[in-house]
């Protein structure tokens, strides 16, 4: 009868409001506290009746904290909306009185090859819905926490005797609340599963992302979002021995469970981490055999980039494994397998997560050697050296790097004293030193990894992250450890300063990561500020192309008020400004046309249907986080009713189609003297409107033989070019390159848009090399297109100018290297 009921909940189409009670999600081998709130006696539903809101989430959580000796909460932080990041602790009572010690002995087996391990708990992190519109997950977690706090008898009690669990109900609060909103607010009392239902189409951006539209599952290594923040600070304080990261995928899809495709395992990764995740999976599959649902491994997914959820433990001595179950994206939706109920996948991610801790427990002894194992190696690869990474003239991006490198517990300290390799010079306090015999050196190595070559030519997200490019560092390896200097124990940003009050003027160079910063607030206040176009030098000290100028005299400050403003705009941009004596310069002197006025930029961007949420979120969050420069988000649905001439600059991120009316409306206004900045395929639209000229190349396509048609798809998947590094040469001379030191540049790219260079070589300030590949993965047809390509033009149209890159400069907030690339465009683009 049992059978004849879940057979027909997920098969048939309710007639109203589908309701199940908690029975149905819970094995019925144990029995449960009384005193323990069930979820509907605290949130007045069923699990699965509503989806939930993180405010109710918080609210049930917290509630069996109260009530359960077995669980512990803590607020580690908060979202960008101000929501509360939990994690919940649950383990046995006893092991709570002693949870200091058991975490201390826990991170010695990891130090200690020697270390007892037979009789230390097993540490488990259980994460949901980092994907917010995934939202299963969190329901699921209800369940699960209302089981480890409720559930009685001996088996209850050997898994939590035995466990430490670190329970993250809810891996992006802001998202999970948006698509709850969404899901509930569409919900009809007669549940309709007909898939073009607007349940089942939210509004853009959509309830994926987080706050600023970033997938945090793509933040794991680089962790520049808060709530990646507290819980990588939570991995490496405990170094749990597994992590889950809970998903969803396609309605037509049933589950999966890791291990993904073998051949597209990072080659850093030790075979063995592997073979336990298939011994883990087995786990599953008697699980979900026990309950009749259907489920895959070891296809679609993959364990290559270590900044997801599933891959980032691989690296770091854990075992990662990824859960993906075919989404209801609502409460009920017909699919290919009949009609998906929300209760359904609810209970295949509890499923999950109870088989996961069935694992853990019989398991433990053997996972524990493990990871203790994973450490013991890496310390026996004797690596006496070291790294130096840093900028000269960039103390701001070579700080940020180091943070990230903090976060994740990695050793870094002073370069003993200024050191010049292979023509870059590495300055004390402008770079840091990582020294290769540490703990986490297989982090490290990671991070830096450089690769070109590979098994596989399909890839589920980029082939290459590569920090020192990302970051647009100077980089040496394999350096001698005498470099080391004193330990980082607490890292500070550079101190803004102004040195020396003028009658005559100050100097700011445009290489620090935040001059933008500053230079935005002084425009801000109508200071007037000049940006220089040649080289120069001033009492003996040499500035580069895009050194600001800021006159003392006919300013709406006196001398005074200005030098006070100043220095308030250095020390709060961590910038150095000079003062100067004298407006001769060696060079072009400061009165000289040669100095060009910047007007005070007023900036809107493009968004809703037809834009990439990713690429504007991540403009959006650089303008608002990085700068403090305001940016009026214009939706597509409204763009048309805007009078645009109080804007300067138009950002139109990465698109595929825009309406005719807007195409018109967007032209006119360059015309009129507007300058528009377009990203990636937003270079093809805006060509084929004939807003701008260019010319493509295009990669011819070879014919391979003897493909078949199970294998026709890897053929096509190989053009892809999902996401790898390139080296390009730069003008420095040109605006769109000013404060950039180095001669070359470091781009990450992931289109197949390769435009042609132009004749003049001044128009191509930017131009890939003709050995471009710095790592990552991209087909010899592609290649062959891509070098002595260009990724920049600027073009006037009217009185206006229009500026388009087949690149991301900003890619998920952690390519610090190229984010003057769009400010320069901001603030000089109307002068190029």
């Amino acid at each position: 009868m049992k059978n004849v009921f879940l057979c027909l909940l997920f098969i048939s189409i309710s007639i109203q409001a589908q309701t199940v009670d908690l029975s149905y999600y819970l094995p019925k081998d144990v029995t449960y506290n009384k005193n323990i709130p069930t979820p509907k006696s605290v949130l007045g539903h069923e699990v699965g009746e509503w989806h939930i809101t993180h405010d109710k989430l918080v609210t049930y959580m917290e509630a069996l904290a109260q009530a359960s000796d077995r669980i512990t909460i803590n607020q580690r932080g908060k979202t960008y909306e101000g929501r509360p990041l939990l994690l919940l602790t649950i383990t046995a009572s006893k092991n709570h009185t002693n949870l200091d010690e058991i975490k201390q002995n826990h991170i010695r087996l990891t130090d200690d090859g020697s270390f007892d391990v037979s009789n230390q708990p097993i540490v488990v992190y259980q994460g949901y819905s980092i994907h917010g519109n995934e939202a299963s997950g969190s329901n699921a977690s209800l369940v699960a926490a209302y089981y480890l706090a409720a559930a009685e008898g001996n088996k209850i009690e050997e898994l939590l005797n035995n466990t430490i669990i670190l329970f993250d109900p809810s891996l992006n609060p802001d998202g999970l609340q948006r698509f709850a909103y969404w899901a509930n607010t569409n919900k009809a009392n007669n549940i309709n599963p007909d898939p073009n239902d607007r349940e089942y189409h939210e509004v853009w951006p959509g309830g994926r992302t987080n706050h600023y539209w970033f997938d945090m599952n793509r933040d794991w290594l680089p962790v520049q979002l808060p709530e990646s923040k507290v819980r990588i600070k939570t991995f490496h304080e405990w170094l749990p021995n597994v992590l889950t990261d809970h998903h969803e995928m396609g309605t037509n899809s049933t589950f999966f469970f890791q291990p993904g495709i073998p051949e597209r395992t990072n080659p850093l990764t030790p075979e063995l981490n592997q073979e336990l995740t298939r011994e883990i999976g087995t786990y599953h599959a008697k699980a979900f055999d026990k309950i009749g649902s259907l489920y895959y491994s070891e296809e679609d997914f993959d364990d290559f980039y270590y900044g997801k959820g599933s891959t980032f433990p691989d690296i770091n001595g854990s075992i990662g494994i990824l859960f993906e179950q075919g989404s209801s994206r609502g409460h009920a939706q017909e699919s290919d397998n009949g009609v998906l109920t929300f209760p359904f996948t609810i209970r295949n991610q509890f499923t999950a997560t109870l088989s996961t801790l069935e694992a853990a427990k019989s398991m433990r002894v053997k996972i524990l050697k493990y990871q203790q194992g994973f450490y013991e190696e890496a310390r026996n690869e004797k690596q006496n050296k070291a790294i130096v990474f840093g900028d000269e003239k960039d103390a701001g991006k070579v700080y940020h790097l180091a943070e990230v490198l903090k976060r994740h517990q990695i050793n870094i300290y002073e370069l003993k004293s200024d050191i010049t390799s292979n023509g870059k010079k590495f300055k004390k306090g402008y770079s840091y030193v990582v020294p290769m015999n540490q703990k986490n050196k297989r982090l490290v190595e990671a991070m830096f990894d450089v690769r070109k070559t590979f098994k596989d030519s399909l890839f589920y997200d980029v082939s290459a992250w590569t920090f020192n490019h990302a970051f647009g560092v100077d980089f040496i390896k394999n350096q001698s450890l005498s470099l080391v200097g004193k330990k980082i124990k607490s890292l500070n940003k550079s101190t803004g300063s102004v040195e020396v009050k003028s009658n005559v003027g100050y100097l700011m160079p445009w290489n620090e990561y935040y001059a933008p910063k500053a230079l935005h607030r002084i425009l801000g206040k109508g200071v007037r500020a000049k940006v220089g176009m040649k080289k120069f030098s001033n009492d003996g000290e040499l500035y580069d192309y895009g050194t600001i100028f800021i006159p003392v005299q006919n300013q709406k400050l006196n001398s005074n008020q200005l030098f006070d403003f100043l220095r308030e705009v250095a020390k709060e941009s961590n910038v150095k400004i000079k003062g100067v004596s004298t407006g001769l310069n060696n060079g072009a002197d400061l009165g000289s046309r040669n100095f060009r006025t910047i007007k005070k930029p007023k900036v809107a961007m493009i968004v809703g249907n037809g834009i990439t949420s990713y690429d504007a979120g991540e403009i959006w969050h650089l303008f608002d986080q990085r700068f403090n420069m305001k940016l009026t988000k214009l939706d597509t649905d409204y763009f048309e009713r805007v009078d645009l001439s109080k804007y300067t600059t138009l950002i139109l991120p990465n698109s595929y189609s825009l309406n005719g009316a807007i195409i018109n409306k967007i032209k006119t206004w360059v015309r009129n003297g507007g300058v528009l900045i377009g990203y990636r395929n937003a270079v093809k639209l805006l060509a084929n409107q004939k807003v701008i000229k260019v010319e493509f190349n295009k990669p011819k396509t070879s014919i391979v033989n003897n493909v078949s048609f199970e294998n026709k798809r890897l053929q096509s998947g190989a053009q892809v070019i999902g996401g790898a590094i390139f080296e390009a040469d730069i003008d420095n001379s040109h605006p769109i390159n000013f404060g950039y030191k180095n001669e070359k540049i470091a781009l990450f790219r992931n289109t197949k848009l390769f435009l042609k260079a132009d004749e003049k070589s001044y128009n191509n300030p930017i131009q890939y090399t003709k050995n471009p590949l710095l790592s990552g993965y991209i087909s010899k047809e592609n290649l062959k297109e891509l070098k002595s390509s260009v990724p920049f033009k600027v073009q006037s149209f009217g009185r206006g100018k229009v500026l388009v890159f087949t690149d991301n400069t900003n890619f998920r907030g952690f390519w610090y290297g190229t984010n003057k690339l769009l400010m320069n465009a901001v603030f000089f683009g109307k002068i190029m």
